[in-house]
């Protein structure tokens, strides 16, 4: 299909998704982003501002099999995974694919699980496979996680290991919508919800297209060292214990190049690096304890080092 044509369908997603998430253009561009770039994405705020509704709202407008798991204290890998079961008919085990076996997996309110539970996401997340009892499962593309969290101060809640953090491409929150708004989103469910109307706007063969497309994306040297650079400030950056890894230099690259086609264009310009810095790298910092203590944000910190390199013409 011509870009020009996909790039129109991934607007009447947009416009579609704009309409049943009020007042949430930036997250609704940055999850598109995840998708089309191939990478899992974090939700982090307060319960009841839409974030599992953004998540089946993007499945189905985009015709991609979507299942979510309900995080809990006591669930188990195998409820995410699957695992053998054992047949009496026919007297011998055999695999039960567990809910990651989809195109888009909600995992809903991941910090409410165990450390342990949480880690079973790890393969998939990274390398699109599970493995069970020595045998290896592939998972069909396009997957992508978008994971949604509460804040580390409610009750009940787990952090994330670092580990798990890093898997995730872009890390951003739905905050409070503006007032016009929050009325908009009663006014829309008067009659009932309008996720329930949403019809296809792509594909799942489209939406491989598109990611296929995103990699065709141009990036000039400029840009990546520009990405270097940016990498090796967060290196100096006093407030840090590591700075940012060389994956995640990756991410910023592909996540760019997904940003730059979201927007019409078939090059990657500073202006996508600046947009996407925070989303990228704010999750993945490794803060000194005294600073964390001490109430600077993480954003705050990429601000810092991210402003300190200036960015090519």
């Amino acid at each position: 299909m011509d870009q020009n044509d996909l790039v129109s369908k991934i607007s009447d997603v947009k416009e579609v998704l704009n309409k049943v998430i009020r007042g949430k253009a930036e997250a609704v561009d940055l999850l598109l982003t995840g998708l089309f770039s191939g990478g899992h994405c974090l939700i982090e705020d307060v319960p009841g501002v839409g974030k599992t509704s953004l998540a089946k709202a993007l499945s189905k407008s985009v015709g991609c099999d979507f299942q979510r798991v309900q995080f809990t204290p006591d669930l188990l890998p195998a409820d995410i995974t699957g695992g053998p079961i054992y047949s009496q008919k026919q007297e011998e085990f055999f695999f039960r694919k567990g809910p990651v076996f989809c195109n888009i997996l909600l995992a809903d309110e991941i910090n409410r699980a165990s450390p342990r539970t949480q880690s079973a996401l790890l393969e998939a997340m990274g390398e699109n496979q599970v493995t069970i009892g020595g045998e290896r499962y592939d998972l069909k593309p396009p997957f992508i996680v978008i994971a949604t969290q509460n804040s580390i101060e409610n009750h009940g809640t787990f952090p994330l290991p670092e580990a798990q953090l890093d898997r995730f491409a872009l890390s951003f929150s739905m905050n409070y919508p503006d007032a016009e708004s929050e009325v908009a989103i009663l006014l829309d469910r008067h009659s009932g919800d309008p996720s329930l109307s949403i019809q296809p706007q792509l594909t799942e063969s489209e939406v491989l297209e598109v990611q296929k497309k995103v990699r065709d994306v141009k990036v000039d040297e400029s840009i990546a060292t520009y990405i270097v650079e940016i990498l090796n400030s967060s290196r100096q950056q006093d407030q840090l214990r590591t700075g940012c890894s060389p994956r995640t230099g990756l991410v910023m690259y592909r996540t760019a190049q997904a940003h730059a086609f979201l927007n019409g264009r078939d090059y990657v310009n500073p202006d996508d690096i600046k947009h996407l810095c925070v989303p990228v790298l704010s999750h993945r910092l490794h803060v000194k304890k005294q600073v964390k203590n001490s109430g600077v944000s993480n954003e705050e910190i990429v601000r810092e080092f991210f402003d300190r390199v200036k960015p090519p013409h």
